[in-house]
């Protein structure tokens, strides 16, 4: 069970956390939400709480709770820029469907 992020999506988070200027990571998640019935969520990390699985690449730490982790393993996450849009894009192998909009996935 690993998430793994990529060259250009390590270079944001570790820009975003220089300007934060705190921070141990970021969190990635899953909520109930959505047409599909769930939706990621990101969040940084200050604290990390009991249960968190923490994953290091691309020199940046990625933290997952239990939960999410069923939902998300084996998901590499990328920031892309396409025009004036700039995003994090996620290429779950768990996922069954995604909503027309791209906010929340099945699985």
């Amino acid at each position: 069970m690993t998430i793994s992020i990529t060259k250009n999506a390590a270079e944001h988070i570790t820009e975003q956390l220089k300007t934060r200027g705190h921070g141990l990571g970021i969190r990635v998640g899953v909520t109930t939400t959505g047409c599909s019935g769930m939706a990621y969520v990101l969040e940084f990390v200050d604290e990390m709480e009991k249960g968190d699985q923490v994953y290091e690449n691309q020199g940046v730490k990625i933290v997952v709770d239990p939960k999410s982790l069923v939902y998300i393993s084996g998901t590499e996450m990328d920031f892309v820029k396409q025009g004036i849009n700039e995003g994090f894009e996620f290429k779950n192998p768990n996922s069954k469907g995604e909503c027309g909009c791209g906010e929340s996935f099945s699985v």
